[in-house]
């Protein structure tokens, strides 16, 4: 189920610690660690193990000590002056330095750096004695601070207002452990250094790259020989470097930001327009993924019978009770019960019974609610309890799931069902591979026989014997190669989440479900969604991506391997809508002779929903 990459996509993270464990298969606060598919203890770590601090880079520490010292160099990084922000961030800003040398650069530019607050040392009836600015003057021209001096408790003692020159300068007002943990939080990437988005957009730091990019300062490689005319070197050769330069060619790919449009790439500007038809608010659009397709995902486990994407958005937002939403609760109230942890607990105590049905789940509902303890979900508690939970609005509808879906994913039913269908899918990568590698030998040893027989056959045989062989050889390969992608099926329906296709330039993840025929577009903040569902939108948007670029080429050989599999999706789609089209233009115009039933209308199709799979 979808996850981000350092910009977490917000959705499905509290699968993401769940499902981290797959390689190792171990799970986080799960059962014991395996060796040999059998369970063993783990010894406890000595406790005076030295420890390097992998933030300010402090040795010969105990390990308690280590922890210790990174908890109060983060502390401290994130102390960073507001009034240093937008500044620092400008520095930072698509710099092609090394990390050691920004933070030099940046250091030695904030020496004489002054601001409101600011704690340093001033001279004082000609002895230095440590201060506050409190304000900043202006006077003739001529900046003028009002101080505040400090004691040792760092309490005001008196004011007073002094000139510039005064002011002494011992330190910039931040470390260069703290600038270096700042930028590494604070960007996205290095080579060249480039922020998070909405850090930019709060201190109005520009998101293009300079036109200068590819040549400014800080692209000299490493072992490089520098010039030793002095910093600005001869003015003849500098001309000449400059020349040099223009016609350097540009390696790609690179990042998507620095790729610069060129005459051939006219096409690659005409990406086609997301469609945004939801009918739930666009920043709820994930947790409707999330709830969908973990109910699919599991359903076996929930005793819930599937059910569309459309279906599940529009007993969301439709104002009436519906049997799919009641449904869904049920399924979910009836694991958390099974699985007697904290939910079980609270009934218990209330001394309800552990069979929620149709009539009675809303009281299970608030119950759940009020385990909850947030605000936004409890102060529906009251609205539930008269029976009007239908009348909720949807965000809130989509958040309370997402809440029963996050606390269902740690019972111990679906944490079994995620390390069988591990097991399976190991077992069928196995088999997979044994299938490819007899293949390529069967192929390998047909070919070595064909070459010996045609050197016995006389010349009049030897093209229908070469030809019966070739059938033989090539019937067998296709054979093998449909074992194989009977495989790859069977491997990608126990899949457990979903991945990102991948991501443009501008950071948006491209979403593709193998239930759901359309390609989903998720914006870099997760606020915003919309998708592609015809087939010609595909075409359009992989001839919009350009290769030069590091996240787009990557996208793009993502689409095309998946390319057929997508296509026919969007396809079949296209074709179901163009049937409930028809469907409800004849209902339309039945309604016109007899009053039509709202249920033969196909949009509410998920009133008719039966749970075919609930355990009675």
């Amino acid at each position: 189920m979808p996850g981000r990459a350092r910009e977490v996509s917000p959705w499905w993270a509290a699968a993401r610690g769940l499902l981290s464990g797959f390689g190792g298969g171990g799970w986080i606060g799960g059962p014991m660690p395996l060796f040999k598919r059998k369970p063993f203890s783990l010894l406890e770590p000595p406790k005076d193990l030295d420890s390097k601090e992998k933030i300010s880079g402090k040795s010969n520490l105990t390990f308690e000590e280590a922890l210790v010292s990174e908890h109060h160099a983060v502390s401290k990084a994130q102390k960073l002056p507001t009034e240093l922000m937008a500044p620092v961030l400008r520095m930072i800003q698509y710099s092609t330095l090394g990390l050691y040398e920004l933070v030099e650069k940046i250091y030695a530019s904030l020496q004489e750096a002054v601001f409101e607050g600011l704690e340093l040392y001033a001279k004082q009836d000609g002895l230095e004695a440590a201060c506050r600015i409190l304000k900043i003057l202006g006077s003739d021209g001529t900046k003028m601070y009002e101080v505040g001096w400090l004691l040792r408790d760092k309490t005001i003692i008196s004011t007073s207002v002094i000139k510039g020159e005064d002011l002494i300068h011992r330190r910039p007002p931040v470390s260069r452990n703290t600038l270096k943990i700042f930028i590494r939080d604070a960007t996205s990437q290095n080579a060249p250094w480039v922020i998070h988005e909405n850090l930019a957009k709060r201190y109005g730091i520009p998101i293009e790259p300079p036109n200068d990019m590819m040549f400014g300062e800080g692209l000299q490689k490493k072992g490089r020989k520098r010039r030793e005319d002095g910093p600005m070197g001869d003015p003849k050769k500098k001309m000449k470097n400059d020349e040099e330069h223009i016609n350097v060619p540009i390696k790609y790919p690179i990042d998507d930001l620095l790729v610069q449009p060129s005459a051939d790439d006219h096409a690659l500007l005409k990406r086609p327009p997301l469609a945004t038809d939801f009918r739930v608010p666009k920043y709820s659009v994930g947790d409707l993924l999330m709830v969908w397709d973990f109910c699919l995902s599991f359903g076996r486990v929930l005793n819930l019978s599937p059910f569309s994407l459309v279906d599940l958005e529009n007993a969301i937002c439709h104002k009436e009770s519906n049997a799919l939403l009641v449904e869904i609760h049920t399924a979910i109230f009836h694991l958390l019960i099974k699985d007697e942890g904290d939910y079980f607990t609270i009934l218990r105590t209330k001394k309800r019974k552990l069979k929620v049905t149709l009539v009675t789940w809303a009281e299970y509902l608030c119950d759940f609610l009020e385990m909850t303890k947030t605000e936004e979900l409890t102060r529906n508690i009251a609205t539930v309890r008269k029976g009007y939970y239908s009348l909720i609005d949807t965000d809130i509808k989509l958040k309370i799931l997402r809440e029963l879906v996050e606390e269902a994913i740690t019972t111990s039913p679906v944490r079994e069902k995620l390390s069988e269908r591990v097991d399976q899918r190991q077992a069928l990568a196995a088999t997979k591979r044994e299938s490819t590698r007899k293949a390529k030998d069967e192929q390998n040893s047909s070919i070595d026989g064909l070459q010996d027989d045609n050197e016995s056959v006389d010349e009049q045989g030897k093209g229908k014997e070469e030809k019966d062989k070739n059938n033989i050889s090539r019937s067998k390969t296709e054979g093998k190669r449909h074992g194989v992608q009977h495989l790859e099926t069977e491997i990608e329906k126990l899949s457990i989440r979903s991945s990102p296709l991948g991501k443009d330039r501008h950071y948006n993840r491209y979403w593709f479900f193998r239930r759901e025929g359309r390609l989903f577009v998720e914006s870099a903040d997760s606020k915003e969604w919309g998708y592609y569902s015809t087939k010609e939108e595909l075409d359009v948007l992989m001839s919009s991506l350009n290769v030069k670029g590091l996240r787009e080429r990557a996208l793009k050989r993502q689409l095309d391997k998946l390319y057929s599999k997508i296509s026919n999706a969007l396809e079949k789609r296209s074709k179901e809508i163009t049937h409930k089209l028809l469907l409800e233009e004849a209902v339309l115009r039945r309604s016109t002779r007899v009053r039509a039933q709202p249920r033969d209308n196909p949009s509410m199709s998920f009133l008719k929903y039966v749970n075919k799979w609930k355990d009675n």
